[in-house]
């Protein structure tokens, strides 16, 4: 089969792109080539900025696929362009979604596809659920073959995954684990979640991929490993050697003193999240996801500290959680 990822090299793209290799695909990323480290052995990158219809379309000039899979569209505006670039182009197209998209607050503890799709704390959310309408009112009028896929909370061998962190990412909440400072958890930490290692999510993708069943469904792709934020903080302390000391403040307080915590906090992390896999496990019979999050985030904090790229200071960030810490004091000293 030939396959074409567009981006291929993100936290999700790049082990997807890594299994369809191992499959002995035909695969090829469309990305601007900013990231070759990334690239899978024998996988061909054309070079282009997907944002540049025209020149997208003279990059695939001639060219054909089984299945185009896009980890870059994020607007409504993206989608039109993509069902202009790809129509005629490919047996499918794979549209990357989000988990965040479904109703928030949660009407329902249990989350299935057929969960309603409303996020009001979110853009992110928002805009991806306007790109699904795009691409389905396109496939229910002009056949337009696609397959959404709704990634939850993913992570990868590059960064640990936390509730909150600042602009340059998870490392600073490892940091001050590893310094005894405190860590700051939205709630009380008993709200449930689930981690999905890029493995999983890979191994599941693959069978959505030329999967005639898959034509015109939404499904989300995540693990049956159900946790509390606490029992997560644990597993990352355990795996460093240290206790993590946690702060438990209202999703609400620090959502106040930093806005933009409102969509992932309010519109994702802070309810209780399980989802339903039964519809994955139908279109791809035999997946279960494999990685435990204790052995995940391991290898993780394996990688992350034999790679110095990988741990990169916030000082920004670690001001933010001191000054939390010192508002909470403050409050509950009396």
């Amino acid at each position: 089969m030939k396959i074409l990822f567009i981006g291929g090299t993100g936290r999700i793209s790049a082990a997807c792109a890594a299994k369809a290799a191992q499959n002995g695909w035909d695969v090829a990323l469309l990305n601007r080539g900013n990231d070759p480290g990334s690239v899978p052995d024998g996988a061909e990158v054309i070079r282009a900025d997907v944002s540049d219809e025209d020149a997208v379309r003279r990059a695939l000039a001639g060219r054909r696929f089984d299945c185009a899979a896009d980890f870059l569209v994020y607007t409504p505006e993206q989608a039109r362009g993509r069902v202009r670039l790809f129509s005629g182009l490919t047996d499918q197209f794979i549209f990357i979604g989000t988990a965040s998209a479904y109703h928030k607050p949660a009407s329902d503890w249990l989350i299935t596809e057929g969960t309603p799709l409303a996020n009001p704390y979110w853009k992110y959310s928002r805009e991806k659920i306007a790109c699904e309408e795009v691409f389905m009112a396109e496939y229910r009028e002009n056949g337009f073959p696609v397959t959404v896929a709704r990634p939850s909370h993913t992570y990868d061998h590059r960064a640990v995954p936390v509730p909150i962190h600042g602009a340059k990412g998870s490392w600073q909440v490892i940091a001050r684990i590893l310094a005894g400072k405190p860590v700051i958890v939205h709630g009380d930490g008993l709200s449930f979640w689930t981690f999905t290692h890029s493995s999983d999510f890979a191994e599941a993708f693959a069978g959505l991929i030329g999967n005639p069943h898959a034509i015109g469904e939404a499904v989300h792709i995540t693990s049956d490993e159900k946790l509390t934020w606490n029992a997560a903080f644990a597993a990352i302390g355990h795996a460093l050697g240290k206790k993590a000391d946690l702060l438990h403040v209202s999703s609400e307080m620090l959502a106040a003193h930093r806005p933009d915590l409102e969509g992932s906090l309010l519109g994702d992390k802070a309810p209780s999240i399980i989802f339903d896999n039964t519809k994955l496990k139908r279109l791809v019979p035999g997946f279960t996801a494999k990685v435990r999050f204790d052995q995940g985030v391991r290898g993780t904090l394996e990688y992350v500290l034999s790679h110095e790229d990988c741990r990169v200071e916030d000082p920004e960030f670690d001001g933010f959680c001191d000054m939390i810490e010192r508002k909470y004091r403050e409050f509950v000293a009396p």
